[in-house]
């Protein structure tokens, strides 16, 4: 089973930047996908990459600011994230192999989570 390691969440300011990082060990796995979950809300998808060809989506909301990446040698996806916004503070998770089924998503596995805050 893979196991997810998240870091580099934090606390910084709006417009500020910030890079997460997923480490994965064990596997195998095709895709690698980041998800949030702010205060009071549901978990929502950010976008995902698939491991072998590297292309990779985001949503719309995150569109311009978000870019996710990886590199295969040390098993690790990032989430650079630019121009940060208060509506932006969430815990990312980041998931191997997830799938959507309607609006319920699954994967292989799911890290712990890290905190990201942005002040105004």
């Amino acid at each position: 089973q893979v196991q997810l390691v998240e870091s580099g969440g934090g606390l910084v300011q709006a417009g500020a930047s910030l890079r997460l990082s997923c480490t994965a060990s064990g596997g195998p796995f095709a895709s690698m996908g980041w998800f949030r979950q702010a205060p009071g809300k549901e978990r929502e998808f950010v976008g995902a990459i698939n491991w072998s060809r590297g292309s990779t989506f985001v949503v719309d909301s995150v569109k311009g600011r978000f870019t996710i990446s990886r590199d295969k040698a040390v098993n690790t996806m990032y989430l650079q994230m630019t121009n940060l916004e208060p509506e932006d503070t969430a815990i990312y998770t980041c998931a191997s192999d997830p799938e959507t089924f309607g609006e319920v998503w699954r994967a292989g596995s799911w890290g712990q989570g890290t905190q990201v805050t942005v002040s105004s």
